[in-house]
């Protein structure tokens, strides 16, 4: 028998370049980045997953880099933003934060977003992203990252969606478990019954078409317990008569997508991992202290790994700010083949063979675990 889900899994969005985007999410919004991986689709691109301390579901946000695309335009049927929970008392800490960093961040208006506070912001892309206060989360702020942990960002709160066809995409959510909550003008929240994740407003206006490219949203994923339960859900779509993908083999979990009427790709992701992949809890990688620096193939890849690394460019995350641990940072950047602040570009033919993989050298000290924690 089908199960409600409890909520979204994972957001994914398109970004431009990987190393300024890796900063802002790395270092900026003090996600840990957890895995750095590849499109399955495309293996000479990167694909960043960042989350909580350990990659819960319901934490993880993965961008798929193309500095080389045509920016993108949020639009009908897709998503306009996504929402990171923080705690309620900490949207001061997050307005300066961002100030500080010359990155502008507007209010929300609570009376417009049924009494939400927080703020409103960009990444490097473009990528609309909201920071909202939220009372209960089930997600383990990243401690040993930039950002205090009484400030730490919960994980996602949820998405706002653009659908072609409203009552569409209202049936479809109703069908995953999500039930009606409110409507104020033209919005309408829907919420899952878990504890995380769990909130979805859909926009009924008029908007511009999307158009797929950096700066957009492509997917939000709703997590299903394992393997089976997607073949349960894979046989309901395709009896209804919705556009629904085989069940994908996502090497952290098992997958499918669905497009229903209202026109929004919608991923079902499985909490349990698959048979080869890693065996968790989350998706982060257990051998990293800090973010992960080794470049992650599943071992149907590994065969093509020197190709694909060859192909891929080097970015870095900058470290705490020095001061805070009181450790030298600067020989974080001895020996660096790439300087601070630049990403390397794509060879036309495939490198010498190297020693070791390539790696981000990431200033984290020594010390980051003793940052300040309250």
């Amino acid at each position: 028998m089908l199960s409600d889900t409890p909520g979204f899994h994972h957001v994914s969005g398109i970004v431009g370049d990987p190393e300024s985007h890796a900063a802002f999410y790395g270092e900026t919004l003090g996600l840990r980045l957890l895995r750095r991986t590849v499109n399955y689709e495309d293996v000479l691109r990167y694909h960043l997953y960042f989350g909580d301390a350990t990659g819960s579901s319901g934490s993880v946000f993965t961008v798929f880099p193309d500095p080389n695309a045509d920016p993108g335009r949020t639009g009908k049927p897709g998503y306009e933003t996504v929402a990171f929970a923080v705690p309620p008392d900490s949207i001061s800490y997050w307005r300066d934060r961002l100030a500080d960093r010359g990155m502008e961040a507007g209010p929300l208006d609570p009376d417009a977003r049924f009494g939400d506070r927080g703020l409103t912001l960009a990444d490097p892309s473009g990528t609309k992203i909201e920071l909202v206060g939220t009372e209960r989360s089930g997600s383990n702020p990243w401690i040993d990252g930039p950002v205090p942990a009484k400030h730490a960002i919960r994980g996602l709160r949820g998405v706002t969606a653009l659908p072609a066809d409203p009552y569409g995409t209202a049936s479809v959510l109703e069908t995953l478990g999500f039930e009606y909550e409110a409507e104020s003008g033209d919005r309408v929240r829907y919420r899952a019954p878990g504890d995380r994740a769990t909130v979805v407003d859909l926009l009924d206006r008029d908007a511009a078409y999307l158009r797929e490219g950096p700066g957009t949203l492509h997917h939000a994923a709703v997590r299903v317990a394992d393997r089976e339960a997607l073949l349960e859900w894979h046989g309901l779509f395709r009896d209804r008569g919705y556009e629904v993908s085989r069940v994908k083999d996502r090497h952290f979990f098992h997958s499918l997508y669905v497009r229903g009427p209202g026109g929004l790709l919608v991923e079902l992701a499985t909490e349990a991992p698959t048979a080869d992949g890693p065996p968790g809890p989350g998706l982060a990688d257990p051998d990293a202290t800090g973010h992960a620096t080794d470049l992650y193939l599943p071992p149907r890849f590994e065969d093509d790994r020197e190709l694909i690394e060859s192909q891929l460019p080097t970015f870095e995350i900058p470290g705490p700010e020095q001061g805070n641990s009181g450790a030298d940072s600067s020989r974080c950047a001895a020996g660096s083949p790439a300087s601070p602040g630049r990403t390397r570009t794509r060879r036309s033919s495939p490198a010498a063979p190297r020693s070791r993989p390539p790696r981000s050298r990431l200033c984290w000290s020594t010390a980051a675990a003793a940052r300040r924690r309250g």
